[in-house]
């Protein structure tokens, strides 16, 4: 049975943040993820993923700053201050969401430049150790270019040798689906090839990023994929609704139905 976790930042979003943890939980998901909950007291969130028996499944550490158009720090060897604190931060809300997953963007700057590389390798191994200490794992996330100009994470290829380099037991891939295919395509065989590394998994239609019942990825195909794998963690639906967020969960609830 796979476990879909809705994406709060993007679906419910007709209803206020905190309202839409009982919308979800209404529509028959039992877990959750967002973007950032830093907006809001750590202990309002625990209370309503409690109230509506939903599992915090993902959320990114901080950003820097999101509104300016930051799409995170770990590049900036400048921030490298910045970016502990914020690592000490998202693991205070870990703890009180029972998150056991966080994601590290990487932020803007070419994939090339040796010193964005280098500060980005500290940083993925200082956010590393600092999770496993408390049983928590470290998310990379390969992002394209066309959805996010720039992001200096933009290969899976390169996310999978530095994961491999650095060969520490809680660094993960996240497998976005909608990343994967407009970077690379090949989604089924990489999926298969890179099953030991992955430790989350996101979908989104192709070129859309609405539901996952149309574009160009077989999303049957796919759930039928990871049924028959071993992947046991979540499945985050990271999408813009076409429309009404219920009103396109025809996909959904005709899957749990099954």
């Amino acid at each position: 049975m796979i476990r879909f976790a809705a994406n709060l930042s993007m679906m419910f979003t007709e209803w206020p943040f905190l309202d839409r943890f009982e919308a979800a939980a209404a529509a028959g998901f039992k877990a959750v993820e967002y973007l950032f909950p830093y907006e809001f007291p750590a202990d309002a969130i625990a209370a309503r993923l409690q109230e509506f028996g939903l599992t915090q499944a993902l959320f990114n550490l901080p950003p820097g700053d999101w509104a300016a158009g930051e799409r995170g720090i770990a590049v900036f060897p400048e921030r490298f201050a910045e970016l502990k604190a914020g690592v000490e931060k998202a693991i205070d809300y870990a703890s009180a969401t029972g998150a056991k997953r966080l994601h590290l963007m990487a932020g803007l700057a070419d994939a090339g430049d040796a010193q964005a590389s280098k500060s980005y390798r500290r940083a993925v191994v200082f956010a590393s150790e600092k999770l496993a200490e408390q049983g928590l794992d470290l998310l990379l996330e390969p992002i394209n270019a066309r959805s996010m100009p720039g992001y200096f994470l933009n290969d899976f290829s390169r996310a999978e040798h530095l994961i491999a380099k650095l060969d520490a037991n809680n660094i993960k891939l996240q497998f976005d689906v909608f990343h994967r295919q407009i970077l690379h395509g090949d989604i089924t065989e990489s999926f298969r090839r890179l099953l030991p590394l992955i430790g989350h998994i996101q979908i989104a239609s192709v070129p859309a990023r609405h539901e996952p019942d149309d574009g160009e990825v077989n999303f049957p195909f796919f759930f039928k994929l990871l049924e028959a794998s071993t992947y046991s963690g979540f499945v985050g639906c990271e999408y813009n609704p076409a429309a009404h967020t219920l009103d396109g969960l025809a996909w959904f609830n005709a899957y749990r139905e099954r």
